[in-house]
Parts: C-alpha cells; structure tokens; sequence
C-alpha cells in the first residue's frame, strides 16, 4: 500500500470528522455560550474523554498494534485470533468494572479534576450529573480502540478514521433537537456523548466479522489473563499509559488550574484546543496511525535500514503540513474564532479569550504533532522506558511552566495554552534525541536544503496571509455569511500560495511516496 495515499485517506476521513467538529462546536456555542453549564459539561466530557485517549487510542493502541501485528506475521490466523478473543475479554472486564466505579465515585471524580467548583453548589452538582452521564464514553471507546487496531492491522484504514463522525453528528442532533426536551438543556450533551458511543462501537463490528476477527468474549476470564500475548500488551500498556498520553494529563491538571481563573477559561480553553486539534488529528493521529503497523513489521523483521527511512519520511511530511498550520493558527486566530463562534451567546470577549489560547497552543502545534510521529518509534520496538522517563519530565516542565505564566506572568488561561505547548516540543526533542542516541534514526541526506526550502515557503504563506487577512477588528462586524466566504478565501489562497511556493522551490508530490511493509 501507498502511505501517502494511506494518509490522505486517513486525513481525508479526519477532515470531514474535524468539520463536523466544528458544527458541533458552533451549534454548542450559539446554543449554550460559554458560561458555567458549559464549564460543567466540558469538565465532565474531559474526563472520560481523557481516559480514552490515555487507555484507548494511548497506551492499549501503542502496545495492542506491535503485538498483533507480530502474532499476525509470525504465528499464524488461528494464534492471532485467540489474541484477539482473549484480549477483548480482558479489556471488556477491565472497562465494565472501571466505568462502575467511575458513576459511581462521579462526586469525588469532579472535586478532584476541577475542585474549584466546589464553591458553587449548583455548578458542582451538574457536573456530577454529566459524569455520570459521560462515563460509560471511556467502555465504548476503548472497545473501538481495538477495533481500530486490528483493522489498521488490516490496512483497512478509512473505517476507523470515519467513526468520529458520528460523535459530532450525535452532539449536533441532541443540541438541536432534544436540548429543550431536558432539564437543565446541557443534560442533552451528556446524553450525546453516550450515543456517539454506541454508534461508533456498532460500526465496527460487521468490519470486524467481514476479515474474520470478529473478537468472541470468553466466560472463562482466567485462561484469557493468562495468555502470554495479553500478559504482554498489559506489561507495555503499564508505562505506555503515560509516556503516549502526557499531554492529555497535563490538560487535565490545566483544568484544575483554570477552574480557579475567571469564570469561562475551561470554555475558552476547550474552544482554542479544538481548532489546534484540527491539524494535529488531521496530521498527527493520521501519520502515527499509519506508520504504527509498518515500523512494527520492519522491527519483527530486522530490517533498521528501512525503519530509519521511514521515520525520517514522517519527519519531513510532519514538518512540511504541520508548520505552516501552526502559522495559520497563530495569524488566523481571530478570524478562525469570530467565523466558528461569534454568534448568539459566545460575545467578542469570548472571542479574544479564545484567540489569547489559541496563539499561545499554535507555538506548540508542531511539537504536540511531532510526538505522534516520534513515540511510535520507540513503541514498535515494545521500548518503553525511554518515552516514560521523557514523559514524566515533560510533565515535570508542564507544570512549573504553569506555575510561571499563570502565577507569575498573569497570563492567565493563555498561561495554560501555552505551557501545553512548550512542553510538547520538549517532548519532542528529548524523543528524537532518544531515537539519535538508540541509533534508531539517522536523517537521511538532504535535510538542510529541505529546510531552506521550508523556511523560504513559510515567509511566504506567512506575508501573504497577514497582507489578505485585513484589520482582525473587522472580523467582528463582518456578517456570518461574508466572514465565512472572507475565510474560505483566505484558507483557499493560503494554501495555493504555500504549495506553489514549494513547487517553485522543486518540491514535487512523487519526492514524498513511500510503500508499507509487506
């Protein structure tokens, strides 16, 4: 298979997700601003929300995908499949006990992730009431997660890419419609979350059945925690939960920050996080996802050679689409908020609360996608040790960075925003010298040149887009019609400008293809 028309699918269907996203997003914001129902309600989703990707799309992804894609290769269909069954009984156990615990531990769950709260009685209870609501996400979701797996082991990469679909439209079919029938409205939301769910673990199924790997639950729960192959992924799992996933911890324990701060932070933070997740899950999530698979084959084969090149093949792409994204967040920010937000409840302050977060996210974007693309290096291998000891420490950062901007600073939510992304080119850095150091990565030739070349098209995109955008203040009197033909103009422009640049410069698409391992 192409990997790069791998990740233009990949990135296709994460493009329509993402859209939808931002509907989803508007349709929220006009129908319920930003305010203290919608800091609860984010505060409540943040939760299981975070658990998925920590367990799910985190560490059960990174250690699930290397082990089957070994058994796969190496042992045979009938050895893989009782991985699968075997695996699947384990995680289905493991996930019904947790999600009991977490509806039932609601109240404790909330005063610990945003203990702010607990000054408002009323704020206080409607968040319990959501958690409890959202918690059965994180069953769902990780049931998805090995769904995804073992289809991406399959190389059957669109299907899992799509399922996200269906959350957003779930949010915008119950903020719609249902909001009114519910008392407080934001319930709606809540109830979204559990039927996004559900839809997207029902979609996966008949993929499953139609390449024969349909998991079989075991009432036999011993024999399956006894398989060696599931011993193994829960060995890797362990450390991998916060080695993949520390930028979700540190969002979480941001929270806990902005739940001091000015009422409307979580919301303004929240907004700012899913324009920045645009990119990265269009880039990020999409290049990890497809190099995953093929840099565990390399590994079970021996071949470093090819493990290099194509770590150094995601190197270059992530830095050729994620850089000029991150500049494109950082001029377009206001012009991005008032033509997705600005409307009925979400006023002009929200808007540039929201822009302060979002500049400070954009100058982290390109470490936040880096990670993505870097720590699969380290976890094809089943090395687990040196992505915890760079985690921790980038966590470590995260935090006395808060402290500084936050308390010492006074930059406020922005402060947060911002130690986020530091942190995550930290993150980034220590991984690729961990790989340099391991010899598991040599740059392959070319790499100054390239750079030139990059850095030449980036002065350009950036010139020209400050010169299109015009005065940000007028963004706000413009008209939901014409800021939307405004920006569709400008996005459209920015990106025949950057692309023609890089031509001019001898970029050429066929420099950039690369095949999957056998």
């Amino acid at each position: 298979m192409n990997l790069l028309r791998a990740l233009v699918t990949v990135s296709g269907m994460t493009l329509l997700s993402r859209i939808l996203g931002f509907v989803r997003d508007f349709v929220i914001a006009r129908t319920f601003g930003a305010g203290m129902l919608t800091d609860a309600f984010f505060v409540a989703f943040k939760l299981p929300n975070l658990l998925r990707r920590l367990f799910a799309e985190g560490a059960f992804s990174q250690a699930f995908v290397p082990i089957l894609g070994e058994y796969r290769n190496q042992q045979g269909e009938a050895h893989t499949r009782t991985l699968i069954d075997n695996t699947a009984t384990v995680l289905s156990f493991v996930l019904l006990l947790v999600t009991l615990a977490g509806v039932i531990c609601a109240p404790w769950l909330v005063w610990v992730s945003a203990p702010g709260f607990a000054a408002d009685a009323d704020k206080f209870a409607i968040t319990v009431e959501l958690t409890r609501i959202t918690f059965p996400y994180i069953l769902f979701m990780s049931l998805v997660a090995m769904a995804a797996g073992i289809l991406n082991t399959w190389s059957r990469f669109a299907l899992p890419a799509f399922t996200p679909v269906l959350l957003n439209l779930s949010f915008i079919g119950m903020s719609l419609f249902a909001a009114p029938w519910f008392d407080p409205p934001i319930l709606a939301l809540g109830w979204a979350v559990f039927l996004g769910g559900l839809l997207q673990l029902a979609l996966q199924l008949p993929a499953l059945s139609r390449i024969g790997m349909l998991p079989r639950l075991s009432l036999n729960l011993r024999r399956a925690w006894q398989d060696e192959g599931v011993r193994r992924i829960l060995r890797l799992m362990a450390p991998a939960t916060l080695g993949v996933s520390v930028s979700q911890v540190s969002l979480l324990i941001n929270t806990i920050f902005a739940s001091f701060l000015t009422s409307g932070s979580v919301s303004w933070l929240y907004y700012a996080d899913r324009l920045m997740e645009f990119p990265a899950g269009m880039l990020g999530v999409a290049l990890g996802t497809i190099l995953l698979p093929s840099l565990s084959k390399y590994h079970a084969s021996a071949n470093t050679e090819e493990y290099g090149r194509l770590l150094d093949w995601g190197l270059r792409l992530t830095l050729l689409l994620a850089l000029p994204a991150a500049l494109g967040l950082a001029l377009l920010a206001t012009p991005l908020i008032a033509t997705l937000f600005h409307h009925g409840a979400f006023t002009a302050q929200d808007v540039e609360e929201t822009r302060r977060a979002l500049v400070a996210y954009s100058l982290g974007l390109t470490g936040m996608i880096l990670v993505k693309v870097l720590a699969p290096g380290f976890y094809a291998r089943q090395n687990i040790r040196t992505p915890v000891k760079i985690a921790l420490l980038a966590l470590a950062a995260t935090q006395a960075m808060n402290l500084l901007f936050v308390f010492g600073l006074d930059l406020g939510h922005a402060g947060l925003a911002l130690s986020i992304g530091l942190a995550a080119c930290l993150n980034a850095l220590l991984l690729y010298l961990g790989l340099r150091r391991h010899g598991v990565y040599a740059p392959q030739a070319g790499w100054g040149l390239f750079l030139l070349k990059l850095l030449a098209a980036l002065g350009v995109l950036g010139s020209a887009l400050w010169f299109l955008m015009g005065p940000e203040a007028a963004w706000l009197a413009y008209g939901p019609l014409e800021r939307m033909a405004r920006l569709t103009l400008l996005v459209l422009a920015g990106i025949a400008i950057y692309f023609a640049t890089l031509w001019a410069c001898g970029f050429r698409l066929r420099d950039f293809k690369r095949r999957s391992a056998g």
